[in-house]
């Protein structure tokens, strides 16, 4: 599709089933915050007016002017032309409920963790009793951020191996006024919390395998490759992340990693370990959570 798009519409409704006719007629992929061109139509047109896509709207059938119909044609031909995901064209994503800027050096928030976060992780986490937890590979700082919110008693040390991303997540953190309870610390997975001990662990490590990173759409390329790759496998990181937690995860604490389509890898590479994968009521899965005592029994049979 080429930029030259005319838009016609006179209510809030008609440009949202406007933008989605012309997203249907492009080579699009979806997966940064929405999974259809209905849904991203929707918030495409909600940002380019100024409107916050996570707040119920008012009138459906709330005229627009000749100065909407720019805007919103705007952002979509970036949109359709550069074949970057929206959050990225907007500089906002959502996560958990939560606003958090993002941009190219970080992936745009989406993970199905949300979900167990706004959950507190129940049941198998005993809420009052976590006081310290570990975010692996924070990227934007959404999960972080989240979880500290979820959990108002505990502080959270936020690492990744990015100086860059440390960066954006450092204003994601002021921007919610965490900065005082979320720690920004540039970490290798474990290397650089030596003698840390903590009551949740929760990760969204890399863990596309080589073959599926090869196939990516064009919109997952803009994203950085290091935040994606896991490996030929997808689970070089996960497989470090299982090594180390037993280390750092207090006697009853819980590890909690999403591993994406990685899933069935992971459990082969572990057939020892009891590793649980919750049901989402969003169907979202490749999610595992561990408990420290079950660590502790792999180690014990180990030795």
């Amino acid at each position: 599709m080429s930029a030259d798009i005319d838009l016609h519409a006179s209510t809030l409704l008609e440009l949202v089933q406007a933008v989605e006719q012309r997203l249907d007629g492009a080579d699009l992929a979806y997966g940064h915050g929405t999974d259809n061109a209905r849904d991203e139509a929707a918030w495409l047109v909600l940002e380019a007016l100024g409107h916050s896509p996570v707040e119920p709207v008012e009138d459906v059938y709330a005229p627009v002017s000749a100065d909407d119909l720019v805007a919103v044609r705007e952002l979509l031909v970036r949109r359709i032309t550069t074949r970057q995901p929206l959050a990225y064209l907007t500089g906002r994503a959502w996560f958990a409920g939560l606003a958090f800027r993002v941009d190219e050096r970080v992936l745009v928030p989406r993970s199905p963790l949300a979900e167990m976060i706004a959950q507190r992780f129940a049941p198998w986490l005993r809420a009052g009793n976590v006081t310290r937890i570990l975010d692996i590979g924070t990227g934007s700082g959404c999960i972080a951020v989240a979880c500290a919110c979820a959990f108002p008693e505990a502080v959270v040390d936020a690492t990744d191996i990015d100086p860059e991303a440390l960066a954006l997540a450092r204003e994601n953190v002021a921007a919610h006024g965490l900065g005082e309870r979320v720690q920004l610390r540039q970490a290798d997975v474990y290397a650089g919390l030596e003698g840390e001990r903590y009551d949740l662990i929760v990760a969204n490590p890399p863990y596309v395998d080589s073959e599926r990173m090869a196939a990516l759409p064009a919109e997952y390329r803009h994203e950085p490759a290091a935040a994606l790759a896991g490996g030929d496998r997808g689970c070089d990181i996960v497989d470090r992340i299982l090594a180390g937690a037993a280390a750092h995860l207090t006697p009853d604490g819980l590890l909690v990693v999403e591993t994406g389509g990685s899933g069935a890898t992971v459990e082969a590479q572990w057939p020892d370990l009891p590793l649980i994968w919750p049901e989402l009521a969003s169907g979202d899965a490749g999610i595992f959570v561990l408990d420290a005592p079950a660590l502790s029994r792999r180690t014990d049979r180990a030795v």
